[in-house]
């Protein structure tokens, strides 16, 4: 075998290509990696995750080690706690050695005879992708429509299948989003479509049982909006969402008449964000209406849902974000966030009590689980945090007992969470603002400089990562790492401002944010940028880019999956999944002022001759969220211009999409090879 510094990676060949808009010119030699057919595209993804196989071969035994170990941990042959629907119950397991769930359910009791739902490791045979999704049991119990992808690219067909026979019907559905709801005659059911060419949701259908032609009920026209179908949780409503990042519509129709039209519930006015939900002859509107940045609660008659009749039933606070509700007979049980921390109210409908849900911890994460039933007074929650297992519990609103119903096994036999740390610490961004982060280690680190820390973020959506906690992750923090979850603006850990400060015209604060928390860990001494290391995806892939060519000298590693970083080109190209509708997040390039500012931050346009830290990147060659050819184009250019001898490979998996491999340990050994090239540059090896 030739030496490995003989290895020479792959060089891409470079072919201009003139990009121009507001009458400036910008020149792309990777353009050509766009066109998934070209035979020489593919030959170059390969040549990339060959040249990575090579590179990294010598930590493949490593790799397998860490897989088993990750593994390990987890349960194999475990199931969910069961919840009860329409007088079924409902139980999600895992079979030891198989990667894919069973879903079964039992009439009436959990002592009666299982029904085999969906074994989804005998359909997944001889597939390299497989995933199900959307499940809808139909009101008479007897027949399912579910969803399947066998590509990654979140296309879906919808199939049908009889309960009493087993058989799946000769019905299919193609190009949707897998999920459909049926009316209450058993024999309606309505789904979304997809757009072929953009896999925009963008077309609600009926299809009815027997029938050769679907009906087109609704359409939406705005390029910038997305559609989705579902039922009430009262069963009473089949509901149309339109929805974009900062506009919602809904239309409503009557689950007992189908055929008539649906109705609309409140038009759109943009800027006007809200969602709603039903019971007893009222919808109940999260909103953020007249200023209420943080959401406000409203109600409404079913007769009369216009905005100009819906009455204030919760405040807008200013310190507290409300996030989602839970509607049961007696009780109105509101997800609130308040710096940063996740609570759960409780109230009353008769105003007789109103109080918090008790936790004690800093670093926690808790939300409301599986609540279907109306008339109970149980609510089922989940908690965990970076240092304490998942736990599903069952509160009783009206004693305030609690159970554990459920509590995350850790195998492996050396688990304990007291050898852990888990602490909330606050970094001084540029302008003054305290940028929270979590933070886990082993209780016998010592702060000295010398930690290995991987720092992750994603920061964009108003998408929140809380403190959870991860079996997967002790594998890094038994090996020294310490752990850290860096809160930046551009979610919504602190509330709706903390998204507003983190996108559009403000999106650089979140790459300021990451780099501010990055320095205060080195000033800390719980690293050094020897020892530092930073992990993103998607957008957080867009964030590493950002922050290597912001300050490289922090970081001795990065890992960037499937990473977002072809900014302006990927938002002019409207042909792209999600493009038109991400104009409300980083802005519409078509405008100048937007242009130049996605211009002075996006990541491919910024590489520029200087050292760049060490890089693993990640792909999906069926990515539909992120396509493929953004990481292959910057690896590409990232080659050809940096300055060091650092280590920079890309690996694309041929296979799948966004959310990489499909079966549930296939994806370990994703996790498995990431660890590995963070520990290999720290010189772990075992």
């Amino acid at each position: 075998m030739a030496n490995i510094s003989d290895v020479k990676p792959p060089k891409a060949k470079k072919i201009p290509k003139l990009l121009e808009a507001h009458a400036d010119v910008r020149t792309d030699h990777y353009f050509w990696m766009k066109n998934r057919e070209d035979e020489q595209v593919i030959n170059h993804l390969r040549a990339e995750n060959d040249y990575t196989d090579v590179m990294m071969a010598h930590s493949k035994d490593f790799q397998k080690d860490l897989f088993e170990e990750m593994k390990a941990r987890i349960k194999e042959d475990d199931e969910s706690v069961p919840y009860k629907y329409n007088g079924y119950w409902y139980i999600t397991r895992f079979e030891k050695g198989k990667d894919y769930p069973i879903y079964t359910r039992k009439k009436e009791t959990l002592k009666a005879v299982e029904e085999l739902l969906f074994d989804c490791n005998k359909m997944a045979e001889g597939e390299s992708y497989f995933k199900l999704v959307g499940i809808s049991i139909s009101p008479d119990n007897k027949k399912v429509s579910f969803g399947l992808d066998l590509t990654g690219r979140r296309n879906y067909t919808i199939y049908i299948k009889d309960l009493d026979t087993d058989k799946t019907e000769t019905d299919k559905i193609v190009q949707t989003t897998g999920s459909s709801s049926w009316a209450n005659d058993n024999k309606t059911l309505f789904y979304t479509k997809k757009d072929k060419k953009t896999l925009r949701a963008f077309q609600i259908y009926k299809h009815k049982l027997g029938e050769i032609e679907d009906k087109l009920v609704f359409q939406e026209g705005d390029d910038t909006f997305g559609v989705a179908v579902y039922k009430s949780k009262s069963r009473k409503w089949i509901i149309i969402a339109c929805y974009s990042t900062l506009t919602n519509e809904y239309h409503v129709l009557n689950a007992d008449t189908p055929d008539e039209k649906f109705k609309i519930f409140s038009p759109r006015v943009r800027g006007l964000e809200y969602s709603i939900a039903h019971y007893d002859s009222h919808f109940y509107i999260l909103t953020n209406n007249d200023k209420s940045t943080n959401f406000k609660l409203m109600k409404t008659s079913e007769d009369a849902t216009n905005i100009n009749n819906w009455e204030e039933l919760i405040p807008h606070r200013k310190e507290t974000l409300l996030e989602s509700i839970d509607i049961f007979k007696n009780y109105l049980v509101l997800s609130e966030r308040t710096n940063g921390l996740n609570q759960i109210r409780v109230m009353r409908w008769d105003k007789t009590e109103d109080y918090y849900l008790p936790f004690e911890s800093e670093t926690y994460t808790c939300y409301t689980g599986t609540n279907i039933d109306f008339d109970t007074e149980i609510l089922r929650y989940g908690y965990n945090s970076m240092t304490t297992p998942s736990s599903v519990i069952e509160f009783n609103m009206r004693s305030k007992e609690k159970t554990v119903l459920k509590e995350q096994e850790v195998l492996g036999g050396n688990f304990d969470k007291n050898n852990y740390t888990e602490e909330r610490i606050w970094a001084t961004a540029e302008d003054g603002t305290k940028i929270p982060m979590s933070v886990v280690y082993r209780k016998d680190i010592k702060k000295d400089g010398n930690n290995p820390v991987l720092q992750y973020a994603y920061g964009s959506y108003g998408s929140t990562v809380d403190p959870y906690f991860s079996t997967i992750r002790l594998s890094l923090l038994d090996r020294g790492f310490i752990y850290v979850i860096a809160h930046v603006r551009g979610g919504e850990y602190l509330g709706r401002h903390w998204y507003e400060d983190g996108k559009l015209l403000n999106k650089k604060n979140t790459f300021s944010d990451f780099i501010s928390c990055s320095i205060h860990l080195i000033k800390k001494r719980y690293t050094s940028s020897e020892h530092l290391y930073a992990m993103g995806g998607s957008a957080g892939g867009l964030l590493m880019g950002a922050i290597i060519n912001e300050a490289p000298e922090l970081y001795n590693g990065i890992i960037a999956a499937v990473p977002f970083v072809d900014v302006i080109t990927t938002m002019l190209d409207t042909s792209i999944p999600l493009t038109t509708g991400e104009y409300d997040e980083w802005g519409n390039p078509n405008d100048k002022l937007y242009y130049n500012y996605m211009k002075s931050y996006s990541p491919y346009d910024n590489i520029s001759a200087k050292n760049y830290p060490n890089m693993l990147v990640t792909a999906g060659l069926h990515d539909s969220q992120v396509q493929y050819w953004e990481p292959a184009k910057w690896v590409a250019k990232l080659r050809e211009l940096k300055t060091d001898s650092n280590k920079l490979f890309l690996k694309i998996n041929m296979d799948a999409g966004h959310g990489g491999a499909s079966g549930r340990f296939e994806s370990l050994k994703e996790d498995a090879e990431e660890f590995a090239f963070l520990l290999d540059l720290e010189g772990i090896t075992d």
